[in-house]
């Protein structure tokens, strides 16, 4: 890297933060228990993760949701909005669903946090089929594959912070997760395949 003038990006330094759980909502049981190994797991569609987050632009923050699948860690649904209220979470849900219909008893985990809670008790996800799963509160390692996804696009993503406008990132964050993510970028706990690599040896494996 030295020879050829390349810098690696560093993760910013962060203190740690948790989201506050929602008092009024009977949190779901803990279904995964850290269980995100693709072995443990299995098979696509079986375990969702969720968990919003936003980016900056000179026109304010952009928030998103998203919905990756732990299995292959490709992401199979996401909402992106000027608010980080309930709906933004729903739209990922809608995302995934649509794109991908899931399987009989796939399960969503997420935090406690007021936006997660409503979408776990609210007639859309029991309506969709996911089950709804949250871990403890305060441990970031029940939230991993998600907490994971978003802290490596934060380094991952051209001029992050540079960007003008909301739909500026907007396009850069859809162009990064269906031209990069997807089909290019590799995955140490994949064995260093990339997500679709990853579901087409796991169909093949079924097949056979």
């Amino acid at each position: 890297m030295r020879q050829t003038g390349l810098q690696g990006r560093r993760r910013p330094v962060r203190r740690a933060r948790t989201t506050p759980a929602d008092p009024t909502t009977p949190p779901a049981t803990d279904l995964v228990r850290r269980a995100f190994a693709p072995a443990d797991i299995g098979a696509p569609g079986r375990l969702w993760v969720a968990d919003p987050t936003y980016v900056a632009t000179s026109e304010g923050r952009l928030y998103r949701a998203a919905v990756p699948d732990a299995f292959g860690r490709r992401v199979v649904g996401w909402g992106m909005a000027d608010h980080p209220r309930t709906d933004l979470v729903l739209d990922a849900l809608t995302t995934a669903l649509q794109r991908r219909p899931p399987r009989a008893g796939v399960i969503r985990h997420s935090d406690h946090g007021r936006r997660h809670t409503a979408v776990a008790s609210g007639a859309r996800l029991r309506a969709a089929g996911p089950v709804a799963s949250t871990g403890s509160v305060g441990d970031r390692f029940d939230h991993a594959v998600a907490e994971r996804f978003f802290a490596t696009r934060r380094v991952e993503l051209p001029s992050r912070g540079e960007w003008p406008t909301r739909a500026a990132a907007e396009g850069a964050i859809f162009r990064s997760i269906e031209t990069w993510d997807h089909t290019r970028r590799r995955h140490s706990t994949l064995g260093y395949l990339r997500p679709a690599a990853s579901e087409e040896v796991q169909q093949r494996a079924a097949v056979a």
